[in-house]
């Protein structure tokens, strides 16, 4: 099992109506949909690409996908650069 506190891995965690994922200074937030309740587990880490378990309030568990590099470019950051040594990703609060 992954620590929050092993180097590498970054940290995905549902705030409020957000979500939030931090690795070292770099925080992203932004809004996932009505129904989300928590992330459960991250099943694939692919450099920026998210396949997550998560608890809905109407769909029970499901799987969502989330593009991190597509939230970086947009954001004007370099996704490879910023990305490059993330090992995995944990849930937080889960």
């Amino acid at each position: 099992m992954v620590t929050m506190t092993e180097t590498g891995y970054a940290k995905l965690r549902t705030h409020g109506r957000y979500t939030q994922f931090a690795y070292n200074d770099m925080v992203i937030t932004f809004m996932h949909g009505k129904d989300h309740i928590k992330y459960l587990a991250v099943k694939e880490w692919d450099e920026g690409y998210l396949v997550v378990e998560c608890l809905g309030r109407i769909k029970g568990e499901y799987e969502e996908y989330i593009d991190l590099s597509y939230i970086l470019e947009n954001l004007y950051m370099d996704p490879e650069e910023s990305l490059r040594d993330i090992k995995g990703v944990v849930i937080e609060n889960a």
